[in-house]
């Protein structure tokens, strides 16, 4: 099949709208901060949406498709928020505003790239020339239906000042160290045309505080723990689709027969559906697995057993960093947002295996148990070895002298 290459090549225009700009508080011209009495912090109302159910606040509780319902929810607290600043006597001015970005230095890259992009062609296959290794990626990897720029439609629009907003911004801080994508963060820094860009990556190391992180749980990490305590070392598979996927009954069923005809032993978090989701067909398990997996658990804390030494995940960035930070192979189920980016990364830097792709996609239970049984053993040795090899450098970047210590 002749697949279309639509390449991207620029940026659009950054946009600055004071009723949909969440990011810039307050951006005055002096530099000049006068000290001014104490005031009590503003109270504030979550704004409500037609989209978001009454009282649900927390992307958790919906469908990932409503993270563009809760920013710009975010982005109606622009003007209270202003408000309560200018009500002090001396109101501070000269605030520089800095992005955190929640991806890493090659996901910014493409978002950056994709801010305000139309595909009236329908292009097969979009190329990103300007970008370090020029990756290229089918538009359904880069841009679900639900995010799909369309000019003119109010969401999307703010969506899109937000993300554009990152080139225009004072500086850039991103949750990375230079190992794992440094060729991407020097990009980042080309594009914004300065070296206020800083990667202070790995941010969560395992502590005595990470067992207690996480929501309610039925499940006490303790026993988890301990249940790990009896596993030979980097042998557990660890599942989890980070807090906002939920996996359909026909992905679960897969899912629980690959687990089950692999022989490993596993370690499975299942999230619950929220309102969003049609009853009956989502987070349902098969029959016997019900006391089999966990609800919520301590994930830093769990990637960091040595007897964990896989994970099977949606790519999400945080739990990239988690793993690569505790040495743990992942296999790549990319779903959406800057997922199937990540996952190149982590295929490019063979810190990854392909297990599935896509939300909608129902993998084969034959071709996942022996995927686990590759990846818990020596068989996949080289990907297992770069992931200890990372971790010792994800390590050393944050200790006194490393790259992301002095940035």
């Amino acid at each position: 099949m002749n697949e279309e290459v639509h390449p991207i090549t620029s940026h659009p225009r950054a946009i600055y709208h004071h009723s949909s700009h969440t990011e810039k508080l307050i951006d005055g011209e002096t530099a000049s901060v006068s000290p001014s009495r104490h005031r009590e912090n503003p109270s504030l109302p979550f704004p409500s949406h037609p989209d978001i159910p009454p009282g649900v606040e927390n992307v958790a509780d919906l469908p990932f498709f409503g993270f563009k319902y809760v920013m710009v929810n975010l982005g109606e607290l622009y003007k209270p928020i202003t408000d309560w600043f200018h009500s002090h006597p001396s109101p501070p001015l000269g605030i520089h505003r800095y992005i955190f970005s929640p991806t890493g230095a090659l996901g910014l890259s493409i978002i950056n790239s994709l801010c305000g992009y139309n595909d009236d062609d329908h292009a097969d296959l979009i190329s990103f020339p300007n970008i370090p290794n020029s990756p290229t990626f089918p538009w359904w990897h880069l841009a679900p239906k639900s995010y799909k720029y369309v000019k003119g439609e109010p969401t999307i629009e703010f969506v899109n000042d937000c993300l554009s907003a990152t080139l225009v911004s004072w500086g850039v801080i991103i949750n990375l160290f230079t190992e794992l994508d440094g060729v991407y963060y020097d990009h980042i820094k080309a594009e914004v045309g300065h070296d206020r860009v800083f990667e202070v990556g790995p941010l969560l190391l395992p502590s005595k505080y990470t067992t207690e992180r996480g929501g309610s749980n039925t499940t006490s990490s303790d026993d988890v723990l301990s249940w790990l305590d009896t596993c030979a070392a980097k042998t557990v598979v660890f599942v989890s689709f980070g807090s906002q996927v939920v996996l359909s009954n026909k992905q679960m069923e897969e899912i629980a027969l690959g687990l089950e005809n692999s022989g490993v032993k596993f370690l499975w978090v299942v999230k619950e559906p929220t309102g969003g989701h049609a009853t009956g067909e989502y987070g349902n398990l098969p029959v016997g697995f019900e006391d089999r997996v966990a609800g919520w658990v301590p994930q830093v804390a769990i990637l960091n057993h040595g007897s964990v030494g896989v994970l099977l995940s949606h790519c999400g960035w945080n739990s990239i960093m988690e793993a690569l930070t505790a040495g743990v192979l992942v296999l790549t189920w990319p779903m959406s947002a800057d997922n199937f980016a990540n996952a190149l990364l982590l295929h490019d830097q063979k810190l990854g295996l392909k297990a599935c792709e896509g939300v909608d996609t129902i993998p084969d239970s034959a071709d996942l148990a022996r995927l686990f049984r590759k990846s818990a053993c020596d068989e996949a040795h080289v990907e297992r070895n770069r992931a200890t090899k990372f971790a010792l450098a994800a390590r050393a970047a944050v200790v006194e002298g490393g790259t992301s210590w002095i940035d």
